[in-house]
């Protein structure tokens, strides 16, 4: 998609290349010794503003959170002004802004030399607060992979305590690249327990979900924890021997 058309000086990183396998768990976020070489390939440089957008043009699509993913892991290695254009490709082509094929290569960015680890959660960081007063840990998933309805992970379900609350509810209906405003979605996510006042910790299949509901929740709704389980449902179904407990069913948090 990039070669048909982007917005003028955007460099490209396709998001799947921060990922791979580790210790037999597909996608899982790379070491910093193999993802800062491809972040500063794209340019990646401490002190910028970084807009970050995805392609899609079938809306509604789930593009978005391959964004919202390079937005985590922007941030997580020190990155501080990281932004998502809202409305996406889609958006911008819409409202008559030009596009170019033209290539932009890759420059020499900069890092700093410290980042931020603690944005990520760990599973047993996970275990051990999940449940605590003042803890949310909240399964982004549609609603029947978080019931165990659906065959595509190893083992069905969600981690015992977790809410459901699906990150395209936090999205334009129409288009999926769109984020609502915090004021529409703001009562909603209180009735689901969703407050700035507690620690949010988000994970999801493969943290691309989990990375759109942290970044809305960080970023757009301005609430001061929130944390991603980097390894999500996948690594947590596959450790100890698959003998982590988890739970089938429930309702989406929020809906009565």
């Amino acid at each position: 998609d990039y070669f048909r058309g982007h917005l003028p000086t955007a460099h490209h990183i396709n998001f799947d290349t921060l990922r791979g396998t580790d210790n037999g768990v597909p996608v899982q976020y790379l070491p910093s010794d193999l993802t800062k070489p491809l972040l500063l390939r794209a340019g990646a440089t401490a002190g910028r503003t970084h807009l970050i957008y995805a392609t899609g043009e079938a809306l509604p699509n789930d593009e978005i959170l391959s964004a919202s993913m390079v937005a985590f892991v922007l941030e997580k290695y020190g990155i501080d002004d990281i932004r998502i254009v809202d409305g996406g490709l889609p958006a911008w082509k819409a409202a008559g802004l030009k596009t170019t094929q033209d290539y932009y290569g890759n420059p020499a960015g900069r890092l700093p030399e410290t980042g931020k680890p603690s944005i990520a959660l760990t599973v047993d960081e996970v275990i051990k607060n999940k449940g605590k007063e003042g803890y949310v840990l909240v399964d982004a998933r549609p609603l029947n992979e978080f019931q165990g309805k659906d065959d595509i992970w190893l083992r069905k379900g969600h981690i015992p305590g977790a809410i459901s609350f699906h990150w395209a509810r936090l999205m334009d209906k129409d288009n999926t690249h769109k984020f609502k405003p915090f004021e529409q979605v703001k009562a909603e996510l209180e009735a689901a327990g969703i407050t700035p006042d507690k620690e949010i910790m988000c994970y999801c299949g493969t943290s691309r979900e989990g990375s759109l509901l942290r970044f809305y929740l960080k970023h757009v709704a301005k609430y001061p924890k929130v944390r991603l389980y980097e390894g999500a449902w996948k690594e947590y179904v596959w450790l100890k021997d698959k003998s982590l407990p988890a739970e089938e069913g429930g309702k989406p948090a929020g809906v009565k």
